[in-house]
């Protein structure tokens, strides 16, 4: 349940990754909300899960699944270029 609990986390952290974009500097009422909604949420499962796992290990897992979900959803929806880089260090992840 616990490695459930950090895949849950980290998707929320890509989701409220992206959805920064959409806050404009927390200036944006509503977007604002839910970004900090998923980063409350998204910490709580990480530290629900840190309970039985061991924190270095979920922090990892959570930080790769955030970035690679972010980086994708940017890719996908805003238009941010994949160049070799970006998927040069997507592969080392």
């Amino acid at each position: 349940m616990s490695w459930f609990l950090v895949v849950v986390a980290g998707l929320l952290e890509a989701g409220w990754a992206f959805g920064l974009k959409f806050t404009e500097g927390f200036t944006k009422p509503v977007p604002s909300a839910l970004t900090i909604a998923g980063i409350m949420a998204s910490m709580y499962l990480l530290a629900v899960a840190t309970r039985t796992l061991p924190m270095g290990t979920a922090y990892a897992v959570w930080v790769g699944i955030g970035t690679f979900g972010a980086i994708i959803l940017g890719v996908a929806f805003l238009d941010e270029p994949l160049g070799a880089g970006r998927v040069f260090f997507l592969v080392l992840l």
